[in-house]
């Protein structure tokens, strides 16, 4: 009996071809050839699927995006809960975590999505794409701290606009620095760095 093949499992196990070869030689290495012999497919399979090159980069970041936000939405829900027993001063912490790569998933996702917005800067065709998930993280945060504001945890004086821009500023440097410089950033160190941040939104 032939196998079913779901488009959308196939899809995906494309997108994760791509974020594995992206991981390793950049995403001028995540040819169609490379990108198939990856999946175990032959280009024509890959091409089955999408409509070109261009279109399995995007979906990737689209999906690779989807993955991180599908994390953080559980942080959202429980700190903007009801639940009054909730430690919220923790949760924000373990929400913004969620953008740092603090274990191997997350270190590999940041190496491939820094991957994909450095291209964009040149490929107009990601562009957009790189565009609306940094808008969704500037979003998310100051989301975040209206929330926090609107409860009493941070002052009213706050600019939130600039606020955003700090705390967003310091995710990226501190992925940056974690990938280029993962034997010096480590992992408690990136968290201290961000609960100190954190610490100073309240004073």
């Amino acid at each position: 009996m032939p196998k079913i093949v779901v488009p959308e499992e196939r899809r995906a196990a494309i997108s994760d071809a791509v974020i594995r070869v992206v991981r390793r030689a950049g995403v001028e290495g995540a040819t169609l050839r490379t990108v198939a012999d990856e999946a175990g497919l032959a280009i024509g399979s890959v091409r089955h699927y999408f409509g070109s090159h261009e279109d399995v980069l995007i979906f990737t970041m689209r999906e690779l995006g989807l993955r991180i936000g599908r994390r953080i939405g559980t942080h959202v829900d429980r700190l903007l809960g009801t639940d009054p027993d909730i430690d919220r001063r923790a949760a924000v912490e373990d929400l913004f975590a969620e953008f740092l790569p603090l274990d191997p998933i997350r270190w590999d996702e940041a190496v491939v999505w820094l991957a994909f917005t450095t291209a964009a800067r040149t490929r107009p065709s990601l562009r957009d794409t790189a565009v609306e998930q940094h808008a969704f993280m500037r979003g998310l945060i100051t989301r975040v701290l209206q929330e926090a504001t609107a409860r009493g945890a941070l002052p009213d004086r706050l600019d939130l606009e600039v606020e955003c821009l700090r705390l967003s500023a310091l995710l990226d440097g501190l992925t940056l620095q974690a990938v280029l410089h993962p034997e010096n950033t480590t992992p408690d160190l990136l968290l201290a760095a961000l609960r100190r941040s954190l610490t100073a939104l309240q004073s």
